[in-house]
């Protein structure tokens, strides 16, 4: 049985601890005392209190996080009342700020503020000795990169089996993005190169192929950042059919031009006055350029962040944002509302810009002078919407139409062969036909929320047939054009089922539709489309 026990709570299986896994290389003598334990959230706290008192250790070790804090607290408070000879021990960036404010701290023994790598171990060594320190609160002590034990050997085979590899390159960021904990740290600081693609290059001989750099600032320094994107390209090259998938977080207006990875790149905010404010020092027209060049360049999968609710933008602002972004290409648009982070210096703002924050985990902003509680909430609901219908890249053919980009429509339909490019010269308008970006989505997201809740999201059929009873009802599309454009997208993401719209066929005399009228699901309260669509039309005007 162990005697220390390294515990967190992921937020996916498919997630492993980058953090366990540093601690548990650094532990020195002691490493063959302790044991990985890794949960994911959502168990009953009762049944991880179990399974950690089966092991029987002397000492256990929380990684907090933001996506955990609220059931490892819970845990926390269970152990400290059913084994109370356990010493408890708490790290990570959940607890290494405002530790006074927190019951998880106030349950535990010790709190390591900061760095962990080796600190963990001397205070197990200390505790393990009889001779545990007077402070509870211990200041973690900063380690030279390369003077640390690289955690990569500890991720088992069915970790590269199953899981992403969190990896990093790079400590800290020398931006002072006030959002971000990274915002207090003085700057970047590297690994040795030939040292850490080594460990890749052991991981990758392993099977490995799923890698997630957590560096802040992967392209801080061109030539490290060069050297790694051709490690992974030499990689591709020579088994073309054994691809290797690699995640970074780019600096937007930093970029080497040889790329084929999926990135992910943080705008947050295009507009500039907001960036002064939270001091993020992004050139917009550099930032615009590099996204385009590398749409149309590489073969990139572009992740691109925005942030709703940082202080002095207003709906407007962020919907202008959006337009922008999406009018670049990216795959994938990440909409998140803004967390006070513990310690984050954003909070400064609160006061000047009616910032009011959720007190608990995520501590989301729930409104500011600028977005009030009710419009944040839309944003929050357009986010999730957003995911479901394009971020899942299930609707190629039909976003742009809900969208109001038709002649985009046609060519991505035509594209699924499902439908001729000549059919929008036969009727179909070739130009935007509702307005903003921003707000077509959001229009149909709060139509979607009236009819299907804000809880758990509809099936993917339903789904389906409430993206075709938008575009028919609020008279934004055809029939004939919404059912091909529908029916190619549910073909290409390889359903099986059968959705009303792919089962209405039958036409009556003369090739129109038959006398039977169509009924929707997701049709007005009345049951009918016109219904429908005067409740859609009013939900738009609302928004321009």
């Amino acid at each position: 049985m162990p005697d220390i026990l390294l515990v967190t709570l992921n937020c996916r299986y498919s997630h492993a601890s980058l953090g366990l896994r540093y601690l548990y290389a650094n532990m020195g003598a002691l490493q063959s005392r302790c044991e990985i334990m890794e949960f994911v959230i959502g168990a009953r706290c009762e049944w991880l209190a179990e399974r950690i008192l089966e092991r029987a250790p002397r000492i256990v070790g929380f990684g907090v996080y933001i996506w955990n804090a609220e059931e490892t607290a819970r845990l926390v408070a269970i152990l400290r009342r059913v084994a109370p000879q356990l010493t408890l021990v708490l790290g990570g960036p959940e607890v290494s700020h405002e530790t006074d404010a927190q019951a998880i701290c106030r349950d535990a023994d010790f709190v390591i503020t900061g760095p962990g790598d080796v600190s963990f171990a001397k205070l197990c060594r200390q505790v393990l000795d009889g001779e545990p320190p007077a402070a509870r609160l211990i200041a973690g002590e900063a380690v030279a990169p390369d003077e640390l034990q690289p955690p990569y050997p500890w991720f088992s085979d069915d970790d590269l089996r199953h899981r992403i590899l969190y990896v990093e390159a790079s400590r800290g960021c020398p931006f002072r993005c006030e959002f971000c904990l990274s915002s207090l740290d003085r700057t970047a600081v590297p690994f040795d190169p030939e040292r850490f693609l080594l460990q890749m290059a052991r991981l990758h001989e392993r099977g490995a192929r799923l890698f997630k750099f957590v560096d802040r600032t992967f392209n801080l320094r061109g030539t490290t950042s060069e050297a790694i994107l051709r490690f992974f390209l030499g990689r591709i090259e020579a088994a073309p059919d054994d691809p290797v998938y690699a995640h970074f977080e780019l600096i937007p207006d930093r970029l080497p031009e040889r790329l084929r990875a999926q990135l992910e790149i943080g705008i947050q905010t295009w507009n500039p006055d907001v960036q002064a404010l939270i001091s993020r020092r992004q050139d917009n027209e550099k930032a615009e350029h590099n996204l385009a060049w590398l749409r149309a360049h590489t073969h990139a999968h572009l992740h691109v962040d925005l942030i709703a609710g940082l202080p002095g933008e207003d709906l407007a602002s962020f919907a202008a944002g959006f337009d922008r972004l999406h009018a670049l290409g990216p795959q994938e648009i990440q909409i998140g509302v803004l967390k006070r982070l513990r310690g984050a210096p954003i909070a400064r703002h609160a006061g000047a810009f009616g910032m009011r924050f959720n007190p608990s985990p995520p501590y989301n902003v729930l409104a500011t002078d600028r977005m009030p509680f009710a419009t944040v909430q839309r944003i929050a609901r357009f986010a999730r919407h957003w995911d479901l219908v394009a971020n899942s890249g299930r609707f190629r053919a039909t976003l742009p139409m809900l969208l109001g980009l038709s002649a985009d429509a046609g060519d991505a339909a035509a594209e699924h062969g499902s439908i001729a490019r000549h059919s929008l010269a036969e009727g179909h308008d070739a130009v935007a036909t509702g307005g903003a970006r921003f707000e077509r989505f959001l229009a149909f997201s709060e139509w979607l929320a009236a009819r299907t809740g804000d809880g758990a999201p509809p099936s993917a059929e339903r789904l389906y047939e409430a993206v075709h009873a938008w575009l028919c009802s609020a008279g934004h599309c055809d029939d004939e054009l919404a059912d091909a454009l529908l029916a190619a997208d549910y073909r290409a993401s390889g359903l099986h089922g059968r959705p009303a719209f792919m089962r209405r066929g039958l036409r009556g005399p003369g090739g129109g539709r038959g006398a039977l009228k169509r009924q929707s699901r997701f049709a007005g309260a009345a049951g009918d489309e016109a219904t429908a669509a005067a409740e859609v039309g009013s939900s738009f005007h609302k928004v321009v």
